[in-house]
Parts: C-alpha cells; sequence; structure tokens
C-alpha cells in the first residue's frame, strides 16, 4: 500500500536511507543520519511537497518524495525526486509503483518539471528514471567524493506539462 508519510515513519525511513549512506554511492551523506533529524526533514518536505511510503504487511520497503530543485523563485515550479527501497525489495516493481504516485501527485501540485540525480555508475535507477519517461540532460563529473574515489552524477528530466 502507498500511503502518505506520517512522523512515526522516521526511524524505518532512516533505517533504509543509512543503509545507503554506508553502502552506496547513491547519497553523498557520509554518516548516518540520526532519527531526529530525519523528523525535520519530513516535517520540512511535507509543508509543500508530497512524501510517501510503501508499507506492507507494517513495514516499510521504501519511499519517495519531491523537494526543492533550487531555492531561487523561477524554480518554484521544478522539483528534485527521490527514492529508496529496502535493498532485499529491489526487483519487485516497488520503485516503480512509488516513482509513479509519486508523479501523479506532482501533476497536481502545479509543478512542471522533475529532476533526478543519479550517482554514477547506477543501472537500475537510470532504468527507473527512463521506463518513466525521464530523459538524461546532462552530467557533471567527478563532483562528488566517497567511498575513497571520485563520483560523477547524471540528471535525467521529466517534463510533466
Amino acid at each position: 500500500m502507498i500511503r502518505n508519510i506520517t512522523l512515526d515513519d522516521a526511524r524505518a525511513v532512516g533505517d533504509i536511507y543509512n543503509h545507503y549512506i554506508e553502502n552506496s554511492i547513491a547519497t553523498f551523506e557520509l554518516e548516518k543520519i540520526p532519527v531526529d533529524e530525519i523528523i525535520k526533514r519530513i516535517k520540512r518536505v511535507i509543508l509543500k511537497y508530497p512524501w510517501i511510503v510503501y508499507e506492507e504487511n507494517n513495514q516499510i520497503l521504501g519511499y519517495a518524495y519531491a523537494d526543492e530543485w533550487k531555492v531561487r523563485k523561477a524554480y518554484q515550479h521544478t522539483v528534485e525526486s527521490t527514492v529508496y527501497l529496502r535493498d532485499e525489495t529491489l526487483g519487485r516493481g516497488i520503485g516503480t509503483k512509488l516513482y509513479s504516485h509519486l508523479i501523479e501527485l506532482l501533476k497536481s501540485q502545479d509543478i512542471h518539471a522533475v529532476i533526478g540525480g543519479i550517482s554514477l555508475p547506477n543501472e537500475a535507477s537510470i532504468a527507473l528514471h527512463e521506463k518513466l519517461g525521464f530523459e538524461k540532460i546532462g552530467q557533471f563529473r567527478e563532483v562528488g567524493y566517497k567511498f575513497d574515489r571520485w563520483i560523477d552524477v547524471g540528471y535525467w528530466e521529466l517534463i510533466l506539462k
């Protein structure tokens, strides 16, 4: 079931996200995020944008949200999207369901463009974005440094209307 996030989901969301912090280049955060910080982030995001979770058997298996792309007023119709799944659920279609639902919510919010940033390589994330109609619009070389190496970030964009 896909539903709006609640603050009670913060620990589960933190567990999912912290796994990626410690084990992947999907995020450029370097240290685990405590639950109180996750709560702050949820509170800030849901003031303006959707944050949804995928729940099955009372367990959060993934989440997706949109957030401000840049702070300048002219960017107000563009968001950056984020999707994370429990590692053991990859390949079950949950990411597609979450992301598709998020996109539908954004269409109803006067959002024009959705940006997905992907640290490279990440074939699964690229495939998900392109399956949903995102097109690669650019790539920054060696902008992140994690696990003792430089990492590129590619950007995919979906124009909603």
